[in-house]
């Protein structure tokens, strides 16, 4: 997680450069005062003596997944590009292996800004930072001129664009630093005067950007445009275990300590409670827990950051150990020091280099500022006609493009560059062409540019409409919409299909035991099963069924490479982009209901205590005799669903097949159910960690529009599936890297960061709850008393849910020989297990696909390997679990390295097409991207159908909880709707806000003189409608909203899948009935206190989608 996230900005920081001998100009300036400044922004000068402008090819310069910390390739820098611009391109890309797949797929990543960074007026809590190498200097505030021009929004401006008008002038302002040339960079990460990151601005202040350097506890804070020097930011999902989505991989420089900045505190934030660590981690995972020596020398360059002291480094060479190397390891470790010395501090930086270019430089959403273009041209063609002379309008026009992330900046589109269907619009003076979100690119990002150039491609349709958002969306995160090639399409066999004859020799036959399905009501790939019997009075035999998907998708077919290359199935409510063709994930694949189908099956042996006794492992035949909704089966737990229930459609339940009756089917889930809560049991006594909340689910008309939403948690029968889920994904990780344990893909979840949990940890502490975060186990039983303790408050419990859930890191996909020195850190934080992956999901996960081919080798190489020693015994179907060697749960770790053990493993994996160590390592970095790519757009998809749904209603009133408080706005969290929101009270007209530090109380009450408070600039005073909407007390017996909807329900979606019969809507508050009252001024907020908020949507026609929350209020003074 980032560091963006806790520290909230205040105000943004103003920084441009100047020379240093503008400095005492600059002097003379003021005693001059009758005269005008007529400030010239100054040229920046070179970072390094060595550095040289680098112009090239537009490619990432460490693309091909290497984690080497030095450039091999070459870095690129925008050119300009002189106004004749060729900008027809396009992004045609043929299907590759995933390991050539260019990586252009992370969710929403934007350029940090420009237009924000150059605000008028003055500016609170500002930091002097250090200059480049060549000692140029930072002032408060960028240069009147650059000012003037982009706070007007000119979208036509030569200053920015270029100063070639003048043929004589080679010389052209500009306004970033050149990047550090390849050699540079290489010299600096060896040495430790510049460390490679990932780039990443705060949603809230495109003037804070933040890097995480490997080893050091605090992200370093790159802030102002000239320090971000162009590089394109990450993108926080708004999801608390989420990770943070790449920006550019940047080379950032330190700067002295004396330049850093004081760490932001809000009350409320836990990680401002100034807890230093108490172990200082060096060097990433790969170092684990090394102390750093505070008392290490080290001297404070004027010019960078913490280098090394070198009179400690002269007999470096007698260790076996670099200079250089040593150099590097030594600068974080300085690092390291200085921050656990000076908690309260935080190390600042900039970039001096782009090493890798973010994917989303390739996919920006935005608005097109029409009506200011045709107002800017009509003025233009009337210069033209009054000077002859005048330049071509047409040569060098340009039009501004907005994006919908506020943490790109604006854009100068070139309008030649266009699409005919939008320059046609243009010329025929469309202004409702503003209201269309279009689709774009950056494709250059010159020195000599304030902003980027960039290059639109074509429309998505009205911002205000849920489907053209939803292909928004979609193009952000480089979800493939297209059909299945005609290719992939026939490597399918024709229907009708049976399973061979071949198949039901070779296979075990299960389509005699009584096995179902357990999904969502509207799911339609049915890849998992179950089936119970029992063996004797304590042994229960569980089969997991899986749908065999890798007998279909053969390796390096098309529509192997098609699938890898979508690599996840992406649901956003009402759409569905499958990873697989419709004709394999939902009819020859998916288990269906009275149709024989191919399996893969977990064959488990469990005993009462919920411990297994026995396993098989292999491919079967299996026949589904019901399609159980999570529903029934909670129906059946709750004994609602009587033994005397009918094989048929009526009354909801779902047909039977192939002579089982109900009570078959209810035994079995019952039976299920019980071994279930076993299982859960055991798994949290084992010290896993549940970090889970309510989630948001929707209801939609017949029209799939949203017309009410409802919270929703998940119940036993979700439980009862995800047990046998965990369990198989744990077995097979557990087969497959005993059996290949250099080539299996396992996922892995890391431990939380450790100085957030701690922080977490003290703030538990400072409100009275006692927390312990020694472990995930005990981090569970903590939170769990927790809830016990706030039984009568469940919001205030999914808060701390959400602050819980902030230190945690994502889980990942990872090839075990990458990690082959370091097993523990294999191990799954959350589950608390040591090996874990991915198996029951093949027909919407690539992962899971690779998985069954490497499961499938290591149980053919074990039939071989006894066939060889003249050991196999025959199986008999319906008899005893037949025990095994290498998927046993006893290994025989002697076998499989003996020479004949190795030969069979060999032979498998050539037959399965094991992949490779390295191979296998891109193909797990790719599904990571693609998997955070997936992850973004629900979450995205998720919020428009949010906005809609309250677009609809207008406007709603209710009860919200105050997250974190602050003198310039708070946080809170709307638990109807299950989002946060900010509230901004600083700068308001009419109101009054006073923070009493002492007691972290917020006091807010409307002015009584008209004499407004102003304490910067006056453009930036809000008024008082945009923070409260206050309402006469008269008027609390009229209806405030009045919006219903007499459409019934066809579905209720969402991410946990349950679905409830009678949900109860959201509320709609007549004041009549006094449900959700206005609070009155003074209004007196503490953190978690309870407020009445008011919740609109806005945006859409011209502006990004938002959810904006005002207070409540209720006065006569309004």
């Amino acid at each position: 997680m980032s560091d963006d996230n806790a520290d909230k900005a205040d105000d943004g920081i103003q920084i441009s450069v100047q020379r240093t001998e503008d400095v005492d100009k600059e002097k003379k300036k003021k005693r001059r005062p009758n005269r005008r400044s007529k400030q010239n922004p100054s040229v920046l000068g070179a970072g390094h003596s060595s550095v040289n402008k680098i112009h090239g090819d537009a490619s990432e310069c460490l693309g091909n997944g290497s984690s080497s910390d030095y450039v091999s390739l070459s870095m690129n820098t925008s050119s300009s590009k002189q106004f004749g611009l060729e900008v027809h391109a396009s992004d045609d890309h043929g299907l590759t292996r995933a390991s050539n797949v260019a990586f252009n797929s992370l969710p929403t990543m934007h350029v940090t800004g420009v237009a924000a960074s150059v605000e008028v007026g003055s500016m609170q809590g500002q930091h002097v930072f250090p200059s480049d190498l060549d000692e140029k200097l930072f002032s408060k505030s960028c240069p009147e001129k650059i000012c003037r021009e982009v706070a007007s929004g000119s979208f036509l401006n030569k200053e920015f664009l270029h100063s070639h008008q003048s043929e004589g002038c080679d010389m052209q302002r500009k306004y970033f630093a050149p990047h550090w040339s390849v050699e540079a960079v290489n010299e600096a990460l060896k040495k430790g005067g510049a460390f490679k990151s990932s780039f990443r601005v705060n949603a809230h202040n495109r003037l804070e950007a933040y890097c995480t350097i490997d080893g050091v506890p605090t992200d370093v804070l790159i802030s102002g445009v000239a320090a971000q020097n162009r590089a394109v930011a990450g993108l926080h999902l708004g999801d608390p275990l989420s990770s943070l989505v790449e920006g550019d991989i940047v080379a950032v420089e330190v700067d002295p300590l004396v330049f850093w900045a004081r760490m932001k505190e809000s009350a409320g934030h836990y990680n401002n409670c100034n807890v230093p660590p108490k172990v200082v981690e060096v060097g990433g995972s790969c170092k684990g827990k090394d102390k750093i020596d505070v008392d290490c020398a080290y001297t404070v360059s004027r010019n960078s950051l913490l280098l090394p002291d070198r009179r400690f480094l002269q007999d470096n060479h007698f260790t076996g150990c670099s200079s250089e190397q040593n150099d590097a390891s030594n600068s974080v470790g300085m690092i390291c020091s200085m921050i656990s010395s000076l908690p309260s501090k935080r190390p600042t930086g900039k970039v001096v280099a782009i090493l890798e270019w973010s994917p989303r430089r390739n996919a920006v959403v935005g608005f097109l500022s029409v009506k200011q273009w045709i107002s800017c041209r009509q003025g233009y063609k009337k210069n033209t006609k009054k000077n002859k002379n005048f330049m071509s309008f047409s040569n060098w026009e340009y039009i501004q493009l907005t994006p919908t992330d506020p943490k790109f900046p604006k854009m100068m589109v070139s309008v030649s560059g266009l699409p005919d269907c939008i320059k046609k619009r243009l010329e025929e003076g469309d202004a409702t062409l503003e209201m269309e979100l279009v689709a774009a690119r950056i494709y250059d990002w010159g020195e000599e540019n304030l902003l980027p150039l960039a290059l639109v491609m074509h429309i998505l349709g009205r911002g205000g409409e849920i489907e053209p958002q939803i292909a928004a969306i979609l193009f952000e995160n480089a979800i493939c919409t297209a059909d299945f090639s005609s290719g992939a399409l026939s490597c399918l066999p024709t229907v009708p299909w049976a399973v061979p004859k071949e198949e039901l020799e070779s296979r075990r036959d299960l389509r005699n035991f009584c096995t179902f399905t357990i999904d969502p009501s509207t799911a339609t790939d049915l890849d998992d099963a179950l089936s119970v019997e029992k063996v004797s009075n304590d042994i229960f035999r569980v089969c997991v069924h899986i749908a065999d998907v890798s007998y279909f998708v053969l390796p390096d077919s098309t529509l192997d490479i098609e699938a890898q290359i979508r690599s996840t199935s992406v649901y956003i409510l009402q759409h569905k982009l499958p990873m697989l063709p419709k004709l394999l994930s939902e009819d020859l694949g998916s288990l269906i209901p009275g149709e024989d189908r191919l399996a893969f099956s977990i064959i488990l042996d469990i005993n009462l205590a919920g411990d297994v006794v026995d396993r098989w492992i292999g491919r079967t035949v299996i026949r589904s005799c019901c399609k159980l909704s999570y529903q029934h089966a909670q129906d059946i737990i709750d004994g609602l669903m009587d033994m005397e229930c009918r094989s048929t459609l009526e009354n909801g339940c779902p047909k039977l097949h192939d002579g089982f009756e109900w009570p078959d089917v209810i035994r079995c889930v019952k039976s299920l159910h019980e071994i279930s809560k076993t299982l859960r049991e055991n798994r949290f006594k084992d010290g896993a960690l549940l970090l889970e909340s309510s989630k948001l689910v929707f209801l939609f008309d017949e029209y799939g529009i949203p017309y009410d939403s409802m919270l929703c948690e998940p119940k036993d029968s979700n439980f009862l599936v995800e047990e046998f889920m965990l369990l198989a994904n744990k077995t097979a990780a557990e087969v497959i890297s005993r059996a290949f344990p250099n080539c299996a893909l396992l996922r892995r979840h890391p431990e939380p960061n450790m100085r957030k949990i701690r922080e977490f940890e003290a703030f538990c502490s400072k409100h009275g709850l006692e927390m312990d975060t020694s472990s995930s186990g005990q981090l569970h039983l903590s939170l769990g008393k927790i809830r016990e303790h706030l039984n009568n408050d469940p919001v205030l419990f999914d808060i701390l849910i959400s602050y819980a859930s902030r230190p945690m890191q994502l889980a990942v996909y990872f090839c075990t020989g990458d990690l082959e020195d370091r097993e523990h850190d294999w191990a799954h934080y959350s589950l608390s297990v040591p090996l874990y992956t991915h198996f029951t999901s093949p027909l919407r996960r690539y992962p899971d696909i690779i998985v069954h081919r490497t499961l499938a080798a290591a149980v053919e190489a074990e039939d071989m390997y006894l066939q060889q020693r003249k050991m196999l015994q025959k199986v008999y179907r319906g008899e005893a679990v037949t025990r095994k060697l290498f998927a046993d749960i006893c290994f025989d770790k002697d076998a499989a390295e003996s020479k004949e053990g190795q030969e069979a493993l060999l032979a498998a994996a050539l037959k399965h097409r094991v992949l490779s160590t390295e191979i296998l390592g891109d193909v797990a970095a790719y599904c990571n991207k693609r998997k955070l790519a997936s992850r973004h757009a629900e979450i995205a998809g998720g919020k428009v159908y949010l906005w809609a749904l309250l677009k609809k209603k207008e406007i709603l009133i209710s009860e919200a909880r105050v997250l974190g408080l602050g003198p310039k706005f708070m946080s809170i969290y709307i638990h109807k709707l299950a989002i946060e929101r900010r509230i901004n009270y600083d700068e308001v007209k009419g109101l009054t806000a006073e923070w009493l530090e002492t007691t972290s109380t917020l006091v807010l009450d409307l002015r009584m003189n008209k004499r407004s408070q102003r304490r910067g600039s006056p453009g930036r005073c809000r008024t008082l409608e945009d923070v409260a909407w206050v309402i006469s007390p008269c008027d609390l017996n009229q209806k405030l909203v009045e919006n219903t909807h007499e459409g019934k329900a066809t579905e209720i979606v969402g991410a946990t899948g349950v679905e409830l019969k009678e949900p109860e809507p959201i509320y709609m508050p007549d004041n009549s009935d006094g449900e959700i009252d206005p609070a009155v001024f003074p209004l007196t907020v503490r953190l978690f206190s309870t407020i009445s908020v008011a919740l609109h949507a806005v945006g859409g026609d011209g502006g990004p989608l938002d959810i904006v929350a005002r207070l409540y209020m209720s006065s006569y003074f309004q």
